[in-house]
């Protein structure tokens, strides 16, 4: 697809974010006049992009601009494969789904800054504002049966934590079974939903999407997550979202590699908060007290139960008793 003025320039600043480049310069190196790199400049700015411009000096798209784009993403994949960028979305799982029944590659991205009709497990809806997150899902293609696909979710879960640490510094914990953590509130959460292979018995396609609370909404979380909910970034801090985007996208594409041997199951352990907590666990409507114990390669939780007995949970939900913050 052909690029216009304004997403060559973007994609040119993005290049060298934080640093200036002339409008003559970005005018010649992309064939067009210097009143074309104003227009897309002032288009650029109008959405949000922050841009500086100074007199001798030129444009410079500043490094803690936290506007998305395909243009500061795609630079930083390492998976070959397209991204899309979209200001709204009723939930990035339906686009991608969408996108995969159509063909799309694994590897495929689907990124946006606000979900109207954002998802999380069991239905419910996962709060998306506009400003405020970072909502992401990638679509997998890996062809294994549905017993080793489903440590993608583990998967997703040391990815989120990896990008985090690796972009932003950011220490992040895993909650059993799709929740990320950070100073003892949910930061991140994550939804995988397969598309079975009649024929094989495998999988053709799974979708996993992350949703991240980067800040907290204006007013604070809805009273009814007030106590659970909790944000990445303090009030100040930048929050690359194009950065944390890729590196998201790239660590999940690379341990998607692994889902066979799930070598990276020591790091979801190492990273979980659950193992070693007493804890309550919800299922099928009904709460029951246990002590977790450890988790399997498979992403069960194992549990302790008060009769002494053990018991391992391959889904269901838990809160942990206690504080753990």
């Amino acid at each position: 697809m052909t690029m216009t003025t304004k997403q060559r320039v973007l994609a040119k600043l993005e290049s060298q974010r934080g640093e200036a480049l002339s409008g003559e310069v970005l005018a010649r190196s992309l064939g067009v006049s210097r009143a074309a790199v104003w227009k897309a400049v002032r288009e650029l700015r109008g959405e949000g992009h922050a841009i500086d411009a100074v007199t001798n000096r030129g444009y410079t798209l500043r490094a803690d601009s936290e506007r998305l784009s395909a243009e500061g993403i795609a630079p930083l994949l390492r998976t070959g494969a397209p991204v899309y960028v979209y200001d709204e979305l009723a939930s990035t799982n339906l686009t991608a789904k969408e996108l995969a029944a159509a063909g799309a590659p694994h590897g495929t991205l689907v990124v946006t800054d606000c979900q109207t009709a954002g998802r999380g497990r069991r239905g419910r809806s996962f709060l998306s504002p506009k400003g405020t997150g970072l909502y992401l899902t990638m679509i997998v293609r890996s062809g294994l049966p549905m017993g080793d696909a489903a440590r993608v979710t583990s998967a997703a879960a040391v990815a989120a934590c990896r990008a985090l640490e690796k972009t932003c510094g950011k220490q992040l914990g895993i909650k059993w079974v799709n929740d990320v953590y950070c100073r003892g509130r949910k930061c991140a959460g994550i939804l995988t939903e397969a598309s079975a292979d009649m024929e094989t018995g495998g999988v053709d396609y799974i979708v996993v999407g992350t949703g991240f609370n980067l800040r907290e909404p204006e007013g604070g979380f809805p009273e009814e997550i007030r106590d659970i909910a909790g944000a990445i970034f303090e009030p100040g801090e930048a929050a690359p979202r194009c950065a944390i985007a890729a590196a998201a996208a790239n660590e999940l594409f690379g341990l998607c590699a692994d889902l066979t041997d799930g070598a990276f199951m020591d790091e979801y352990r190492a990273r979980n908060i659950v193992p070693g907590r007493d804890v309550t666990i919800l299922q099928n409507g009904v709460s029951r007290p246990a002590h977790a114990e450890s988790i399997t390669n498979e992403g069960h939780l194992v549990v302790r139960l008060p009769s002494g007995e053990t018991e391992e949970l391959s889904f269901g939900e838990i809160s942990i008793r206690g504080d753990f913050s």
